[in-house]
C-alpha cells in the first residue's frame, strides 16, 4: 500500500539537495498520489571546514544527522552519495535502494591547465581526500598537494581566487550541478581509481520500516547495485574509510564484474594494486576476496602504518 506521504532527509549543500529532488521526482513520478517533501539538515561534516575528514571521525559526520531523522520518525528516507556512507551502516538501518549510477571517475578542475600532466613542477592542487591524494603524488611527485575543504562551489571559488592551480573534484557533482563546462579533464582509473561507490546515490532506511523496501525497490538499479557492494565489500574488509588512502572500482561487462582495488601511503611513495572477476551475483565474495590479495600483498601493514602515523 502506496503511503499519503514520505520525507526525504537530505543534507543541504546544493549538491545534496539536487540528489535529494532526483530522488523526490522519481518518487512522484512512482506514486502520483503521495506528498514527497524534503527535510534538509546541517551534518557536523558541514560544519567543520577547518580540518581534513581524515582528522575528524570521516565520511560518516555526514550521515549521523540524517541517521537521526530516520530514527526519531522525521523522515522516512535518506538520501546519501554511497561514497560518504560508512562502509558498516550502525546497527537498525539499512540500505534499500542503490541508484543508477553518474559517472564514477574524478574531474581534473583548472583555469589555466589542460590536464594534470601540463602543471609544472611545485603547482599547487587542491583535494582533501587520502585516496586522490596518494595516486596524485605517486604519479606526479613533482607537485604539491593541498588540503580542500567545502562544498563543490565554494572549491571552485578558491580555485577561481588563485589558491591552486587546479583541483580534483568528482565527476557526478560537477554533472549533478550544470558545471560539466568546468571540467578540463577527466582522470582514468589508472591516474585516480575512484572511492567505493563513488557516483552512485543510496537510500537509507530505518530497518524496522521493511514497508518501505518494496515502495523503493524501483529505484534499485542491479548493476549499480552489484559493483558498488563489490566495492563497498573490498574496502569493507580492509577497514577502509576516508583516514586510508583505499580507492574500489568495478564494472560489468556481460554479467561479468571486473573489480579493480587499490591502497596507498598518503605519501605516494607506496601503492598497491589487485584487481579479480567473478559473476554479479558472487559480488560481495568479489570484494572480500580482492581485499585478501591487496593484505597478503601487505595492505593490512601499510594500512596499519597510514593509521598509526596520524594518531602521532
Amino acid at each position: 500500500m502506496t503511503p499519503h506521504k514520505l520525507v526525504i532527509a537530505s543534507r543541504e549543500s546544493a549538491l545534496a539537495m539536487w540528489q535529494a529532488e532526483h530522488i523526490q521526482s522519481r518518487l512522484r513520478a512512482l506514486y502520483p498520489g503521495c506528498e514527497v517533501s524534503i527535510l534538509g539538515l546541517t551534518t557536523q561534516g558541514d560544519r567543520i571546514l577547518d580540518k581534513t575528514l581524515s582528522k575528524i571521525g570521516g565520511k560518516g559526520l555526514f550521515v549521523k544527522e540524517l541517521e537521526q531523522a530516520l530514527s526519531d520518525g522525521r523522515a522516512d528516507l535518506a538520501v546519501h552519495s554511497i561514497k560518504d556512507v560508512p562502509m558498516v551502516l550502525p546497527e537498525g538501518f539499512t540500505l534499500a535502494a542503490i541508484c543508477e549510477r553518474e559517472s564514477p571517475f574524478d574531474a581534473f578542475v583548472s583555469n589555466d591547465y589542460r590536464r594534470l600532466e601540463d602543471l609544472p613542477a611545485g603547482a599547487i592542487v587542491g583535494t582533501s581526500s587520502l585516496r586522490r591524494e596518494a595516486q596524485l603524488r605517486a604519479r606526479f611527485p613533482q607537485l604539491q598537494v593541498a588540503p580542500l575543504r567545502g562544498n563543490v562551489q565554494t572549491r571552485l571559488a578558491k580555485l577561481d581566487r588563485g589558491d591552486y592551480a587546479a583541483i580534483i573534484l568528482a565527476k557526478a557533482g560537477l554533472k549533478r550541478l550544470g558545471l560539466t563546462q568546468r571540467i578540463r579533464h577527466t582522470l582514468s582509473p589508472a591516474d585516480s581509481l575512484p572511492a567505493a561507490g563513488q557516483g552512485a546515490l543510496g537510500i537509507e532506511i530505518a530497518a524496522h520500516r521493511s514497508e518501505l523496501l518494496s515502495l523503493l525497490a524501483p529505484l534499485n538499479h542491479a548493476q549499480t547495485a552489484a559493483c558498488v557492494t563489490a566495492e563497498r565489500a573490498l574496502a569493507r574488509t580492509l577497514g577502509g574509510s576516508c583516514q586510508v588512502p583505499l580507492a574500489a572500482y568495478c564494472t560489468e561487462q556481460d554479467g561479468l564484474l571486473t573489480l579493480h582495488g587499490l591502497v596507498g601511503h598518503p605519501d605516494g611513495s607506496v601503492i598497491l594494486r589487485e584487481e579479480a572477476q567473478a559473476p554479479r551475483e558472487y559480488a560481495d565474495a568479489l570484494g572480500r576476496a580482492v581485499a585478501k590479495k591487496l593484505a597478503d600483498n601487505g595492505a593490512q601493514e601499510l594500512i596499519a602504518a597510514v593509521l598509526a602515523g596520524q594518531a602521532t
